[in-house]
């Protein structure tokens, strides 16, 4: 039995979603999870569910991440880079915590899920902690994976990215929506790290669409499709609902906001007929285990989720658009059979392979 750190990018919920399956399963084998480190922007709230499943010490750090536009919308890559410039010394402060908290807690293993500090922990501190890192992201590793043609810059920039934040680590597990049988000594694929109330839920559709947006900027033009199509009924997840109601006031019982809260969400997306979401990873993953067809929305001038978006059409999980034209996926799910049997066996054997993975290191 091994004493376990997690650090865990959380912009997004589905790196913190990930971290709290693995916590448990963690647990369950007998382990102890001795703290999570959390970094962020700081401009994010950190969900509620994560503190109350998560009985450990967790910390808070600020960690480099994007700059998005001023309507919350489209990722500014040139003021990214000039805003975690201007940040290093807040950098070098969570570096310090964190090597304060190695040496505090003593683990036997770190495992990362895709936060840039610990890799540049390992670069400039060079502690002798083994470190696992599990994050979609690492498929890039794998010659399997296919990038969409063109955007060669685009594609060195992520890969280098990548790169940093799994510097120093024993292995890289890359959470996948379909199997690879290529063995590559870089990276090893797996399935996804589904969180275990999703296997407990019906799938009875009733007659409403979901709606999950990671940047709330994309309210407005939900708000200006719903005025044209104000009969369909949706549920739509975003950060600071009470804001965005005071920004776009839209008065329609057939519109209903919500807060980031993962048992509703789940219980809306089991019941829902789609989901049309910003190109994540892990609620498209939830989407097609619940055999929920998808719109993938990738974030404008984010590339990772350019990628993404191409990736789970390729795995039968939807189509992708430019915009949030729910018309387009209305149409998708009339008269479509829905087989995901063979994800479903993939995401069964997850839990076995990645704690397989972690404990042979």
């Amino acid at each position: 039995m091994k004493k376990y750190l997690l650090v865990v990018q959380g912009e997004g919920r589905g790196h913190m979603t990930q971290a709290m399956t693995l916590y448990d399963l963690l647990i369950e084998q007998g382990n102890t999870v001795c703290a999570v480190i959390l970094g962020s922007s700081g401009k994010r709230d950190t969900p509620e569910f994560f503190h109350k499943k998560i009985k450990a010490p967790i910390f808070n750090l600020v960690s480099p991440n994007f700059v998005s536009d001023k309507k919350n919308k489209s990722i500014n890559i040139g003021k990214s880079v000039i805003h975690n410039l201007l940040k290093l010394k807040t950098f070098k402060s969570s570096l310090d915590k964190i090597d304060t908290i190695v040496k505090e807690h003593q683990p036997d293993v770190i495992i990362n899920f895709f936060d840039l500090l610990m890799g540049l922990y390992y670069r400039f501190y060079k502690p002798t902690t083994k470190m696992v890192c599990i994050a979609h992201q690492y498929i890039y590793y794998h010659p399997d994976f296919e990038f969409p043609k063109g955007y060669f810059f685009d594609k060195l920039a992520i890969k280098f990215y990548t790169k940093l934040t799994s510097k120093g680590s024993s292995k890289n597990l890359a959470l996948s929506f379909y199997k690879v049988y290529t063995h590559h000594d870089e990276v090893v694929v797996v399935p996804p790290l589904l969180r275990k109330e999703i296997f407990e839920l019906p799938t009875n559709p009733q007659d409403y669409f979901l709606v999950y947006l990671v940047n709330n900027g994309y309210y407005e033009d939900l708000i200006q499709w719903h005025k044209e199509n104000s009969d369909v009924k949706i549920h739509c997840f975003t950060d600071s609902p009470e804001k965005l109601m005071e920004l776009f006031p839209y008065s329609n019982s057939n519109l209903m906001l919500h807060a980031i809260n993962d048992k509703l969400f789940l219980e809306k997306m089991s019941a829902s007929i789609g989901l049309a979401s910003t190109a994540g990873f892990e609620s498209v993953c939830e989407a097609m285990y619940l055999g929920k067809p998808v719109l993938l929305v990738p974030i404008e001038g984010h590339f990772e989720q350019f990628c993404n978006s191409r990736d789970a059409a390729k795995a039968g999980a939807g189509i992708y658009d430019n915009s949030f034209n729910l018309s387009n996926l209305i149409n998708y799910t009339k008269d479509k059979v829905y087989d995901n049997s063979h994800f479903r066996n993939w995401v069964g054997t997850a839990k076995e392979k990645i704690y397989s993975e972690i404990t042979n290191i």
